[in-house]
């Protein structure tokens, strides 16, 4: 069977449950976390909104994403004990990447699975084939089923993500001595990425709590055209974003699955692959109608793809 790559956006956790899976809301309950954010702080993300309450989905994160970057900046322009910001100013960028950790990390811990017959028969096809994964989210549903069933297992596993147990290594991700693993490549990161010291580790499933406190940089929550910069700022997305360049070329055909299309530093990534490889793309049918539907993804790619539209996408199961 062909070696394949399947992209998953946040359309696989909204099929089963949109209010976990609500961006908007798990914003909002992080952000009124009891003895978590200061009123100073809030009253800082309020600003860069420019108006009350916590941000409401990724087309908001653009000020606030400035606003630290600005803060990183004017910390590290000169020395002694006199800075440019406040306490407060010095510790926003800080705050904020643990905001958005937290963020990650609530959508991330969702104690249900996949349907069965939607986990069988992806688990079926990915060991068959070791084609490609690549997600978007944050959500553990393909990482707990592929944990379960064994396609995780080391150098010897149908898929790797480069994470060893002293951290992560671009090197593990070399196909050695005629191995024929996959890549499970998180492009937009993990909660379950953590910086220790000059390494990045990955926690286990049960380590990671809203109780961790983690300012982390390693996770693409933030405005469309402000998530490039962060992967090029984190060696590893940064490396996953290498590796979808050569999963591109190998694989026979892309699927896109669940995906919304808006994130244009990956359809260009895809646009030129699409002479010579077909792609699907699964999405919900309550997205519009096949035409529209159509049309938005030639506008997206390029050029005519095959959209496959369901009132529940976790039915499809034509890997």
């Amino acid at each position: 069977m062909a070696r394949k790559l399947i992209i998953f956006g946040n359309g696989l956790g909204m099929a089963l449950d949109p209010a976990h899976f609500s961006l908007d809301r798990a914003l909002e309950e992080i952000c009124h976390r009891p003895n978590f954010l200061k009123d100073i702080h809030k009253q800082l993300i309020e600003r860069c909104l420019q108006r009350q309450g916590p941000p409401e989905g990724e087309h908001e994160l653009d000020t606030l994403h400035q606003a630290v970057t600005y803060c990183k900046a004017l910390a590290q322009i000169g020395e002694g004990n006199v800075h440019w910001l406040t306490e407060d100013g010095l510790n926003f960028p800080k705050i904020t990447a643990t905001y958005i950790h937290k963020v990650a990390t609530r959508l991330h811990n969702y104690d249900k699975g996949l349907p069965q017959r939607f986990e069988n028969a992806l688990v079926e096809f990915v060991k068959n084939t070791h084609s490609h994964i690549a997600t978007l989210n944050y959500d553990k549903l393909l990482y707990n089923s592929f944990i379960d069933n064994d396609i995780f297992n080391g150098y010897d596993g149908v898929l790797v993500d480069g994470m060893l147990s002293h951290g992560f290594s671009s090197a593990a991700l070399e196909r050695k001595y005629n191995r024929r693993f996959g890549y499970y490549l998180h492009l937009h990161g993990s909660p379950l990425f953590i910086n220790q010291h000059e390494n990045v580790l990955k926690l286990s499933r049960s380590q990671l709590t809203l109780d961790i406190d983690e300012p982390s940089e390693h996770i693409v929550l933030t405005h469309i055209k402000r998530k490039p910069s962060v992967i090029a700022a984190s060696n590893v997305l940064s490396t996953y974003w290498d590796y979808l360049q050569f999963a591109l070329f190998e694989s026979e055909e892309i699927i896109l699955f669940g995906y919304s299309g808006l994130d244009i530093h990956l359809n260009l990534l895809i646009r030129p692959y699409l002479t010579s490889k077909p792609l699907r793309v699964i999405e919900w049918s309550g997205a519009g109608e096949q035409n529209a539907r159509e049309i938005y993804w030639k506008n997206q790619l390029g050029r005519e793809v095959n959209v496959i539209r369901l009132d529940n996408i976790t039915d499809f199961i034509d890997w």
